[in-house]
């Protein structure tokens, strides 16, 4: 038994001792401090870079600083394992390997370089080892790449700073200017999309390799000179800048006029450039990340500075910048995550035994890395280069500093933030709107130390003046006119299109524009060729840099139009806008021998013929049973349907009316009939007294049906207007002058001429201000719509908005209307058009449509109403059942036809009668009645008083009673 027991014991400490060897001796780690030691490894370009060698001394501090600060709190220490990359990829990558491999290391710092950092990236994903780089490169991505930690802002988020400056001082082109490196290549895509949106074009491109020798770099820059475009973007580090900002001093670049922009990449290090480097950049603007001064930050630069002396004795120009300080807060954030993550001594997991293995396939997988990535990927805290906020692998974007190159370095003119905008300073209020004001930066000294912002763009080299294309024309020399002085040759337009222009250029830009006008000619004075010919030579010129005639705009009455917009960009227009038709008056209607229908219009004709047939047909219905006069023959009651209602016309009827219905539709109709007549006499009276100029043509489509002939200017666009509108090409005729206009139209269609010549509005009104055919044309229109007439100018000309804005306050003053005046004349200066109608003068149904619904109401209203009456007076045979329906019809029709019997007249009628009645009768013997006495004269001996019946005076005998019976049939 005992025995067992102390083998039990035996078997129990060796447990124990297992379970310590396995847990308790890895947390010892190497030195047997009991501190777990992470192993990273750190891959800089310490050499020859100089981010590299603030960064490396910046990592070490880092360490220093956290441990110093949490020695009694953690349990892991982060081991630091240098290597250089020389500025080189595959030196990179082959660092890489070696950490991973031969020391296993748990996550990599560095490298710097956006190409570098590329390999190296992939090699951490097959590993699943973190990458914490500051390649600010946009191509390289945390959300491709999950094993990718960038330090640093991305690239392209200082984009939208970029875009706001631009946009401030309303500059129209850019030139982007770039290494070609994937650090150079990367945010080139954000720009040019950020500046589209703002409509600002980025005119070039221009690549430099790092391998670009002087003379290449000068010939490039040469090259940007001849360009008009000013305003040049430029997106280096410093080892290109440096020789290419020495360039562009070399060129005379750097002048007043010139205005240069730089990215952060190369604004955040220009404290560690050479001072005749800075000497060379004077007046160049750039934005950087905002790092706010604190008081850890000062003492950081102390310390950082004296350590950095012990470490490089043989640097002379050194300074901290934002990548030093992103780098010291990415170790920070490292061992923060270490820390969390509660990694352990564990390396990585060999993958399954195979032959010929590679080197990274050897290597293995991290087993703690996806724990560690998992704690880094999002951190948040306050660092020394501010808010350092990873937030899935990325650290988000601070505010950006603008500076302006002065002296010795930079001074702060202002602010970015996504929020406000640009600003002054970054204490603002809540309220405030994003803004991109350019009152907001302070004051700036441009290159050339000017203080006056630059316009954006200039005239080229060795080209003083703009050139400006006018066309040669034979007609309409008021719009556009151009001869050359006979004794010094030298070109003289005029016109009105050419004084707008100079009131726009001379007067309302902001700034002077010299410009010459060059004629669109042939050798020998001809016209070259059409507006659209003259307007493709800008897009040609431009297009393959060269000028066939040497212009940079034309000026001329060119109509706005959308395929032309295609080639050039137009200024706002200055006329009004639309293609007109003109054509000749109409002969005078007086001497039409139908001109008494002209009054009225058909459809007001035939209503009014409508309503006296109705009128009549009510007021007979209502006094058919009623009144003698609406009875008789079927003849005479059609006949006197139609006769009552037309004699209201003349108010000539002689029918009396018994119904006071029939009475209530006289009189509405009779007023109807008094606002027709009248306005008839009105109509009418005018158009035999007052002489109308009306236009022959009113409708184009009644051109395309009648197949006329019609005529446009030689050489205009409206050629095109009318095939598109269905007009047979045959039946389209082109005229250079005004007398060619006044004859083809004098002739007319049907004799050799047209019946109408499509123009422009502005020609138009020209053509009708002449005293010669204001009298026998007139327009009609606008048929078509344009936009107006405007200058022209290159695709993306920087002119454009600052000429049609003096556009705008040209036609806004009097200035123009001397200008019209002068060149087109005064309006309405014709006095044979003062009584021109383009509209019918007949009336219309629509003028009069509330008095024929008065009357329709009222017939309809008594018509109703008296047929109720009626049904209701013989409801006893319509409901009788010892009858068929026709049998019922045919009796109410019967009774209709009857005279009704009208008690008010009795006294002056026999009675009517259908049952008998009983009247007493006196005879006597002197007076006996006599045989032959007509039954008219019983009754009026009989019916002596309003009651009808006689009364016996007292004491009368009565010696008999007569009964009288009297039918109806026999009256």
């Amino acid at each position: 038994m005992q025995e067992h027991r102390r083998y039990c014991s035996q078997l129990l400490v060796l447990l124990v001792l297992f379970i310590i060897s396995l847990y308790v001796v890895p947390i010892l780690g190497k030195n047997g401090n009991g501190l777990i030691e992470v192993d990273v490894g750190v891959i800089l370009d310490a050499d020859d870079h100089m981010v590299g060698k603030v960064s490396q001394t910046c990592i070490s501090m880092a360490l220093e600083d956290f441990y110093a600060l949490n020695q009694n709190h953690s349990t892991t220490r982060i081991v630091l394992h240098k290597r250089d990359s020389k500025g080189d990829v595959v030196e990179a990558a082959s660092a890489a390997i070696d950490l991973l491999k031969n020391v296993q290391v748990q996550a990599l710092l560095g490298p710097q370089r956006s190409s570098e950092a590329e390999f190296v990236i992939d090699i951490g994903n097959k590993t699943q080892v973190p990458i914490i780089s500051q390649a600010t490169s946009p191509s390289l991505s945390p959300a491709d790449n999950p094993y990718f930690i960038r330090g640093a802002q991305n690239g392209s988020s200082q984009v939208e700073s970029l875009t706001a400056i631009v946009q401030a001082f309303g500059w129209r082109e850019v030139v982007l200017i770039y290494e070609d490196t994937d650090y150079g290549r990367g945010v080139v895509p954000f720009l040019t999309n950020s500046f589209l949106g703002i409509s600002t074009q980025v005119r070039y491109q221009s690549v430099l390799s790092l391998s670009a020798s002087d003379d290449h770099i000068l010939k490039e820059l040469y090259k940007l000179m001849t360009m008009q475009t000013r305003v040049f973007v430029v997106h280096m580090l410093p080892f290109m800048a440096s020789r290419f900002f020495t360039k562009v001093k070399q060129a005379e670049m750097m002048n007043t006029g010139y205005a240069w922009i730089i990215t952060d990449g190369l604004t955040s290090l220009l404290d560690s450039m050479d001072p005749t480097i800075i000497n060379s950049m004077q007046g160049v603007i750039g934005v950087k990340p905002y790092v706010p001064k604190t008081s850890q930050l000062e003492n950081f630069k102390v310390r950082w500075k004296k350590r950095f002396r012990q470490e490089n004795p043989d640097v002379d120009i050194f300074e901290m910048n934002v990548f030093g300080l992103w780098a010291y807060d990415s170790v920070i954030a490292l061992a923060i995550a270490v820390g969390r993550s509660g990694i352990d001594a564990s390396k990585f997991k060999k993958l399954h035994a195979k032959e010929n293995l590679t080197d990274l396939a050897a290597i293995g997988i991290s087993e703690m890395g996806p724990r560690l990535l998992q704690s880094l990927q999002n951190i948040e805290f306050n660092g020394l280069s501010g808010k350092f906020h990873l937030l899935n692998g990325q650290l988000q974007p601070s505010s950006f500093q603008i500076v302006n190159v002065i002296g010795k370095g930079d001074r702060g003119i202002g602010f970015w933030t996504r929020k406000y905008g640009i600003s002054k300073n970054l204490c603002l209020p809540i309220s405030k709107n994003y803004s991109t004001n350019k009152d907001d930066l302070g004051a700036i000294i441009w290159p050339g130390e000017s203080n006056v912002v630059p316009k954006g763009w200039e005239m080229p080299i060795g080209e003083a003046k703009l050139r400006v294309g006018v066309p040669i024309k034979t007609n309409f020399k008021e719009m556009v006119s151009v001869r050359r002085d006979p004794q010094t040759n030298a070109v003289i337009a005029t016109g009105f299109c050419i004084d707008v222009f100079k009131e726009v250029m001379d007067h309302y830009l902001p700034y002077a524009v010299p410009y010459e006008f060059l004629p669109f000619e042939t050798p020998d004075g001809k016209s070259a060729g059409s507006y659209n010919d003259l307007l493709y030579q800008i897009f040609l010129g431009l297009k393959f840099c060269v000028h066939l005639q040497n212009y940079d705009a034309v000026v001329g009455d060119v109509t706005i139009l959308s395929n032309r917009s295609r080639f050039v960009d137009f200024t706002l227009p200055y006329t009004e806008a639309g293609v007109a038709m003109i054509v000749p008056f109409k002969d005078d209607d007086r001497k039409n021998a139908w001109i008494f229908m002209k009054p009225l219009k058909m459809d007001l004709w035939f209503t009014t013929g409508f309503f006296f047939v109705f009128t009549g047909f009510v007021v007979w219905v209502v006094e058919h049973r009623v009144n003698e006069e609406f009875r008789g023959p079927p003849g005479k009651q059609v006949g006197m349907i139609f006769w009552f209602s037309f004699s209201t016309l003349v108010f000539a009827h002689k029918e009396k009316l018994t119904s006071n219905l029939s009475r209530f539709v006289v009189i509405v109709w009779v007023f109807v009939v008094l606002v027709l007549t009248s306005s008839y006499t009105a109509s009418l009276t005018s158009m035999l007294t007052v002489q109308k100029l009306k236009p022959s043509i009113t409708d184009i489509r009644d051109l395309i049906q009648r197949k006329e002939y019609v005529g446009y200017p030689d050489g205009s666009f409206v050629e095109g207007l009318l095939k598109n509108k269905a007009f047979d090409t045959s039946k389209l005729k082109n005229y250079s002058t005004l007398e060619q206009f006044d004859e083809a139209l004098s002739k007319g269609s049907k004799n050799g001429g047209v019946a109408a010549i499509f123009q422009g509005l502005p020609h138009v009104n020209l053509f009708l201000s002449n005293p010669k055919y204001c009298a026998k044309y007139t327009m009609v229109g606008p048929i078509f719509n344009t936009a107006g007439l405007g200058f022209a100018f290159p695709k993306g000309s920087p002119l454009v908005p600052d000429v049609s804005r003096a556009v705008l306050n040209v036609t806004g003053q009097d200035v123009m209307t001397r200008i019209k005046e002068k060149w087109l004349g005064e309006e309405a200066t014709c006095a044979e058009q003062d009584g021109a109608k383009v509209i019918s003068d007949s009336l219309t149904l629509d003028s009069f449509k509330g008095l024929f619904i008065v009357a329709a109401v009222a017939s309809f209203s008594a018509l109703i109403l008296f047929l109720s009456i009626f049904l209701y007076e013989n409801w006893e045979t319509l409901a009788s059942h010892d009858s068929s329906i026709r049998e019922k019809l045919i009796a109410v029709a019967k009774t209709f036809h009857e005279e009704k019997d009208n008690s008010s007249d009795a006294s002056k009628r026999k009675p009517a009668t259908g049952e008998g009645m009983a009247v007493p009768a006196t005879t006597t013997a002197d007076c006996p009645q006599s045989p032959a006495t007509s039954d008219s004269q019983l009754a009026e001996w009989v019916f002596s008083h309003d009651e009808g019946l006689s009364t016996i005076e007292t004491g009368t005998p009565i010696h008999e009673t007569i009964e009288i019976v009297e039918s109806s049939e026999e009256r």
